[in-house]
């Protein structure tokens, strides 16, 4: 594999068609098409940015919009990717025609868990195989593999619920939508060796800086790591005004400086030069801004277990109603409400058997 040591990425800035109001063969057919269009908009940004251009990231979902109203099986039947589905197909043979790496976001099934649905950041690579592929870990109101834990490790293992791919543009990892506002996940992302965070969102823009703005640019500094940010060119099809998320797809280098921002729109004005010489160099630097050096692991693994927060398996052997997600964060904030008024570390919840699905209410 020849490396590269530096190169232009892009985050495509494409609005993103919804089919929350379609029906199932429907909305199939339109995710098919914004393929299609979205394909057109890949190769007019890699023929701008030039035979550099090894890197495109697209929007998060940016082929079905996010569910709204849709339970969790009419969503999965709707809107979620099979892996070997021709969707995929398609952004492969794009990518294979590109010459580039392309991540893709989306909804997708998997036939181990029949029931649910994940949200994934895969990304394609020049030949068209699938050199990462990361679920989305949290989500307010949608599955991830932490609810159903156990069975997930015994099927795939740790290496593939945090995946660092080594490819020849760097070390890739994606973070997800929200993602970007939790340091402990890029953190443990960047301690596996992630040199390029890929950032798929669908987010509220502002002139002022906005959490996921101000997380994208602490994010890089302390993991000493780029972040290719795609933002929405705009959201169509749902009641929801369509550029209320739209712009700022933004490319950080590893030292928080926005070296490109897209305005609101579709666009693809996000580009800049990926230096992976440079931050390969300034890992190996000692002083004060070599943060990942000064991390103490074992010191916040131990402080860390004793806190009762988020379960793991609460979904295991159920199909859950919408109304699960807020009843779960309701009992989440009780438990940190009574720790906080305590003052006092929590012990860590055990579960009496594998099985146990009832999360506390």
């Amino acid at each position: 594999m020849l490396e590269e040591s530096a190169y232009h990425a892009v985050a495509l800035q494409v609005a993103t068609h919804a089919v929350n109001p379609l029906g199932v063969a429907e909305a199939r057919e339109v995710m098919l098409a914004s393929i299609d269009r979205i394909a057109d908009q890949a190769r007019g940004a890699r023929s701008w940015v030039g035979p550099e251009c090894r890197l495109i990231v697209l929007p998060e979902y940016v082929l079905s919009g996010f569910p709204l109203g849709d339970t969790v099986p009419g969503w999965r039947e709707k809107a979620a990717l099979d892996p070997d589905g021709p969707e995929y197909e398609k952004f492969a043979a794009l990518a294979a025609e590109l010459g580039v790496h392309l991540v893709v976001n989306a909804y997708e099934s998997d036939r181990h868990f029949p029931d649910l649905y994940f949200q994934a950041s895969v990304i394609l690579g020049p030949t068209g195989d699938v050199v990462l592929r990361y679920r989305r870990l949290h989500s307010l109101y949608s599955p991830s593999p932490f609810d159903v834990w156990d069975r997930y490790l015994d099927t795939y293992g740790i290496d593939a619920v945090l995946p660092v791919a080594r490819t020849a543009i760097g070390n890739l990892a994606a973070i997800a939508s929200e993602e970007i506002l939790y340091p402990e996940l890029a953190r443990a992302l960047g301690l596996r060796g992630a040199e390029v965070f890929v950032h798929s969102t669908s987010e509220v823009t502002s002139p002022q800086l906005t959490p996921k703005a101000i997380a994208r640019r602490a994010r890089a500094i302390e993991n000493m790591a780029y972040v290719v940010s795609a933002n929405s060119g705009g959201l169509r099809g749902i009641a929801i005004p369509g550029d209320s998320t739209s712009g700022g797809s933004e490319i950080l280098d590893h030292e928080g400086r926005v070296l490109a921002q897209a305005a609101s729109g579709e666009s693809i004005v996000a580009y800049s030069e990926i230096d992976l010489a440079a931050v390969r160099r300034a890992r190996k630097r000692p002083g004060m801004l070599n943060l990942p050096s000064r991390v103490k692991t074992g010191l916040w693994a131990q402080e860390y277990a004793r806190h009762d927060i988020e379960r793991p398996n609460s979904l295991e052997g159920r199909t859950p109603e919408r109304s699960f997600f807020a009843e779960r964060q309701a009992a989440v904030l009780d438990r940190l409400a009574a720790a906080r008024e305590s003052g006092a570390a929590q012990e860590p919840h055990r579960e009496p058997s594998r099985n146990n699905t009832t999360p506390e209410k």
